[in-house]
């Protein structure tokens, strides 16, 4: 009987130490989950950026907010100073149809973008963005670069029409303001 109540006590010791590195374990995966999911939050505020597997994929590149912020936001301000220069109705539309767009007043993103509509980009921004889009596609699965495209693009465009509408009258999307959104998709090819 004394071995039996040594090898229960020796049991129970078992499977208290079991137990104990299964709960530190889940423990520390719901941490990486919460800080996995943060991180998502993250990237979506500083991008705007709302497709799920687009977003997985940024994350999983390991990007930078800063980067991942840039690479949204330099088509906005491209469109925004297409025709070279920006006036106050339309600096409002911009921000209003940036916030629709997916950026938060406020937000670190939301604030670069109303600084860069002060001054218009310089000219080797959208050359280096061109740049950095090319190669980020190079190995990218067709629907996720089409993906990514069309939030980028489609948000773009959204400015582009918010910025051509001002008055009401004429082409939604000025010729300058084409040019560009043509320029800025000849970078996902």
């Amino acid at each position: 009987m004394l071995c039996d109540e040594s090898l229960s006590s020796r049991s129970n010791a078992l499977e208290d130490s079991f137990f104990h590195q299964m709960d530190k374990a889940l423990l520390e995966l719901l941490k990486e989950q919460a800080a996995s999911e943060k991180r998502r939050q993250r990237v979506a505020e500083a991008s705007g950026i709302k497709d799920e597997k687009v977003l997985e994929h940024l994350i999983a590149l390991d990007l930078g907010d800063d980067t991942i912020a840039a690479l949204s936001l330099i088509p906005l301000i491209e469109v925004a100073w297409a025709d070279g220069k920006l006036q106050d109705a339309e600096r409002a539309a911009l921000l209003s149809a940036a916030i629709d767009s997916g950026l938060e007043p406020g937000s670190v993103s939301y604030r670069l973008f109303e600084s860069w509509l002060s001054d218009p980009p310089h000219p080797q921004l959208l050359e280096t963005w061109k740049e950095y889009i090319a190669a980020l596609c190079r190995d990218m699965k067709v629907e996720l670069k089409n993906a990514l495209q069309e939030d980028l693009l489609g948000r773009a465009e959204a400015i582009a029409k918010a910025a051509g509408g001002i008055l009401g009258l004429g082409n939604k999307v000025a010729v300058s303001e084409k040019q560009v959104l043509d320029e800025l998709k000849s970078a996902f090819t």
